[in-house]
């Protein structure tokens, strides 16, 4: 079923490690007498696992309909060249995924049409783990993302104030690349904090992974499946740390824009981002 637990909590357990590492060869992220925080959290408070064909959960998930405009950001900001709908064409649940399709399309005066959820207002955290079970789609000017917004107290803050956790940008050129960042007040666009991981071996177009991060009070983690490839601390951004407040989620698959140049020839149309799950632990 389709759903959104919120269960009794009856077990908690954090463990919290401080680990110095002595090699480079522990984790990428890692320098020399670097400490890293390590937590795990297993509670398991809130999911949506896709398993009613249709339209997404109205419990869970809302739609940004548009190009950005009515919100006075063009192309959302980042000269985007899709325009998101509710169309079944562009998003849907069908045999227990989640599919957000980008199409080459004359719609409502843009080239490309996809789709943009969010689960404000509806479902937000402040720290634990969030992930979600994703396969990319692939090609030039290809951009799916998995990311968080800082609620904005209706909306008395802006951008990047409120803060903003990319869990996972992809640039659908590199398959095997990913970019986990953080942006905030004086480290936002092109200044954010961010790392990227590499996949060995493989590529996230051609089979599914876990993109997550732990987030606690002073630390926010990366991770891809079971490996922790960076930590994002408060000594790391040049500005004010902004994620002590309450997130929610955004998923979206991109077309064009700043960050990943427009398609070409090369790129093959429609491209689906599946989702196999969405899950927050505390």
């Amino acid at each position: 079923m389709l759903k959104q637990t919120i269960n009794t909590l009856i077990m908690k357990r954090s463990i919290m490690i401080c680990l110095v590492f002595f090699s480079l060869t522990a984790f990428l992220s890692c320098d020399l007498d670097e400490t890293q925080t390590v937590t795990t959290f297993n509670n398991l408070v809130a999911e949506d696992n896709f398993d009613v064909d249709g339209a997404p959960d109205p419990n869970i998930w809302s739609f940004e309909i548009g190009d950005g405009t009515a919100q006075g950001i063009p192309g959302w900001g980042n000269n985007e060249l899709q325009f998101y709908t509710d169309r079944t064409e562009n998003v849907k649940v069908e045999n227990g995924f989640l599919l957000i399709t980008a199409k080459q399309e004359l719609f409502n005066g843009a080239g490309y049409t996809s789709a943009r959820l969010i689960t404000k207002g509806k479902l937000e955290t402040q720290y634990g783990r969030v992930e979600a079970r994703m396969r990319l789609p692939f090609g030039q000017g290809m951009w799916p993302a998995f990311w968080m917004l800082g609620d904005d107290n209706n909306g008395t803050e802006i951008w990047p104030n409120i803060g903003e956790i990319d869990i996972m940008e992809n640039r659908g050129q590199e398959p095997t690349k990913i970019i986990g960042s953080v942006h905030g007040p004086g480290y936002s666009g092109g200044n954010a904090v961010s790392k990227e991981y590499n996949l060995e071996n493989d590529r996230f177009d051609t089979n599914f992974h876990v993109f997550g991060i732990e987030w606690g009070p002073n630390y926010i983690n990366y991770y891809v499946d079971d490996v922790l490839y960076n930590q994002i601390t408060p000594k790391d951004v040049p500005g004010e740390w902004v994620f002590d407040r309450p997130f929610y989620i955004i998923i979206n698959l991109a077309v064009g824009g700043s960050f990943v140049g427009s398609p070409n020839n090369q790129t093959v149309f429609p491209q689906t981002m599946l989702v196999d799950y969405v899950r927050i632990y505390n």
